[in-house]
């Protein structure tokens, strides 16, 4: 028989995108193979984020070839489309695709109880930092048709909530003919019988509409949770990164939210050590990142990308320093996160749970509609439940 295994790095885009191409294989005959026993071909579906993203992806390559010795090694992704060429060169790749369309759509999420959906790919922004305009391509949409076509099968197939993805998921529709947007998206998936969650990934915080702040006010099936990454809280970095805010716009935006929706989540990212980055700078953002309180902070080393505007400045500060500033970073955001969650003690929270919990007997893990991981003991089989918890500290998870 033929089998196959796959590695997937980066974001849900990435995840997607593989979902789509396990689909061709195994329509194929191929059988997937999720032990440790060897695969006949093995996949690797590259990111090229950061230079640890890059790593990470070559390790894996090499690792595959060595632990399937006569697989046909195939590597695709957002480093491939950077450097075909000398991902091509690594002992043991046989097949090199570059990856710039839509794939095929998907049936189904394997190992997931949640479904992401790619509603758009690529980005016009280019960030100073950001390389991904360059390996992803402008921004296009996919079909406000076909989007609701496959969110709708995958309802049929027993999905209870949808992740809708994209590279700049802010952007949906303004390439189409007729236009579209988010918003209208959303108005028409919330149609679909068995869906009960629609939860939107990574949002730019320019894309974040006062109609789209309506709709999450007012559409029950609309998760409380927006990711709007900020990168920095300081107007002259913003500035020097070529975002399009202000850190006022940015702070105006989150109270007009919580305002709006009281127990939304904010979860964001925040890129430390970019070019010119001083101690003041380096203040302001852990000031603004206390202000809007997130349940969540993603925080990067800032990383060196070949191709875009940030690459080479003489301004790069050292590893030591930008490493003692995510420390910093990360504890305050830990402690943040603690006093968000604990604003829910007590409180009747519905939760889709999703798997066990690795090594806890009897206990299960799933998410409040406004992102806060939960845990619960039962005997009762919960996967893909929606299920009325009041949270206990015991419950409140990082």
């Amino acid at each position: 028989m033929k089998t196959i295994k796959f590695y997937t790095l980066g974001c849900k885009v990435n995840q997607y995108d593989t979902q789509s191409i396990r689909e061709r294989f195994l329509r194929r005959g191929f059988k997937e193979i999720l032990s440790s026993a060897k695969a006949g071909v093995c996949l690797i579906n590259t990111c090229t984020v950061t230079q640890g993203a890059d790593q990470k992806s070559r390790n894996i390559i090499r690792r595959s070839s060595r632990e399937n010795p006569g697989a046909k090694i195939i590597v695709t992704g957002c480093l491939v489309n950077k450097d075909h060429a000398a991902i091509a060169a690594i002992k043991g790749v046989g097949l090199v695709i570059d990856k710039k369309f839509f794939p095929d759509g998907i049936s189904g999420f394997s190992g997931r109880t949640r479904a992401f959906l790619k509603i758009q790919d690529g980005c016009d922004n280019f960030c100073a930092y950001c390389k991904v305009p360059l390996v992803r391509g402008r921004s296009r949409s996919r079909s406000l048709c076909d989007v609701v076509g496959e969110a709708r099968a995958l309802a049929k197939k027993g999905y209870k909530e949808i992740v809708l993805t994209g590279i700049c998921l802010g952007a949906y529709g303004r390439d189409l003919r007729p236009k579209t947007n988010l918003v209208k998206l959303i108005g028409e998936l919330e149609k679909i019988g068995g869906l009960l969650r629609i939860r939107l990934s990574s949002i730019e915080a320019g894309d974040v509409s006062g109609e789209l702040i309506e709709k999450l006010a007012g559409a029950p099936k609309l998760c409380r949770h927006l990711h709007i990454p900020i990168q920095s809280g300081d107007d002259l970095i913003l500035k020097k990164m070529r975002r399009k805010y202000t850190r006022k716009y940015y702070l105006n935006l989150i109270n007009l939210l919580r305002r709006k929706i009281p127990d939304i989540a904010i979860t964001t990212d925040v890129i430390v050590g970019f070019p010119g980055e001083r101690e003041k700078n380096f203040k302001n953002t852990l000031e603004l990142v206390k202000r809007i309180n997130p349940l969540k902070v993603h925080v990067f080393p800032y990383s060196s990308r070949e191709g875009v505007l940030a690459c080479g400045c003489a301004t790069e500060l050292s590893t030591s320093v930008i490493n003692k500033r995510k420390e910093r970073l990360v504890r305050l955001a830990d402690s943040l996160a603690d006093g968000f969650r604990r604003r829910f003690l007590r409180r009747n929270m519905p939760v889709l749970f999703e798997t066990r919990v690795k090594n806890k007997p009897g206990f299960w893990e799933g998410y409040s509609d406004n992102y806060i991981k939960v845990r619960i003991k039962s005997g009762r089989g919960l996967k893909n439940k929606l299920v009325p918890v009041i949270l206990l500290d015991k419950s409140l998870t990082l």
